[in-house]
């Protein structure tokens, strides 16, 4: 299993005339710490987005590297939770962690204000279908090239809000509506994205079966293992500025919005 992909976009309706709902850009089927591929040879950029979240790590021309690496040694601060010094594999996989968590939140905040057209705290499937499909939807899709494939997009989402919607109300709740948004972050919305055809036959596997992968625990791991020179399986904050590029790139590579972010809001 990839563990959550961040495919964050969502079709309104005011764009609805110009352009069909993409469903990928609407619902995030697969969990991972980035859509890059792990791969160091090719840049870092896996590595910035699990470290940064992926909306913090995407690329801008602002900070050179000396202003990088010093908004990166105040991170370091965050992640040292017991103060002595050294981060440990424990406080960077919960920060890994706590990133997740935070985009995750950070993404249904920024769509709520779309979908929660009445201002009550609550999205219904009608709030959801009309602001998505509603230029369409009388129309049954005439307009579209791919009839049939926005006609199914409409279909698994309704089962998908249908399953969300655990008191079957017809309405969601920020809690609901977040595991509409992000399935693979919730037990009971596994099997749905299973039918869906989100997973292939080994990620199922990883996914449904015991022993799940934890790709922050091995991205803690691998960030410990390039990081560590003096192999005592913790790392200071000078080993970390020395590989300042692997955790939050630079000008001329990749670095996150962490960097330019005020200290608290991270």
């Amino acid at each position: 299993m990839k563990l959550l992909r961040s495919l964050a976009s969502i079709c309104l309706l005011a764009a609805a005339a110009l352009s069909v709902p993409t469903q990928e850009k609407r619902v995030h089927h697969q969990a991972d710490l980035s859509d890059r591929a792990h791969d160091d040879s090719h840049g870092f950029q896996y590595d910035h987005e699990a470290f940064l979240g992926k909306e913090e790590a995407k690329t801008f021309d602002q900070l050179t590297p000396e202003e990088s690496k010093d908004k990166l040694a105040m991170i370091v601060g965050r992640i040292d939770t017991d103060k002595d010094g050294y981060i440990s594999h424990a406080e960077l996989h919960h920060w890994i962690k706590h990133r997740q968590r935070r985009y995750i939140e950070e993404n249904v905040n920024k769509h709520w204000k779309d979908y929660d057209k009445n201002q009550d705290g609550k999205i219904g499937w009608q709030e959801y279908k009309n602001t998505t499909y509603g230029f369409y939807l009388d129309e049954e899709f005439d307009d579209v090239e791919d009839k049939a494939t926005y006609k199914s997009m409409l279909t698994r989402d309704e089962r998908r809000f249908k399953t969300a919607d655990r008191d079957g109300d017809g309405i969601a709740t920020r809690e609901e509506f977040t595991a509409f948004l992000h399935p693979e972050e919730f037990d009971y919305m596994k099997d749905l994205v299973v039918q869906d055809g989100y997973l292939d036959n080994a990620e199922v596997a990883h996914w449904v079966l015991p022993g799940e992968v934890d790709h922050a625990d091995n991205e803690a791991k691998h960030l410990i293992h390039e990081t560590d020179t003096d192999k005592d399986q913790k790392i200071t904050k000078k080993e970390i500025l020395a590989n300042w590029n692997m955790f939050v790139g630079s000008q001329v590579t990749n670095y996150g919005e962490d960097l330019t972010k005020r200290h608290d809001e991270l």
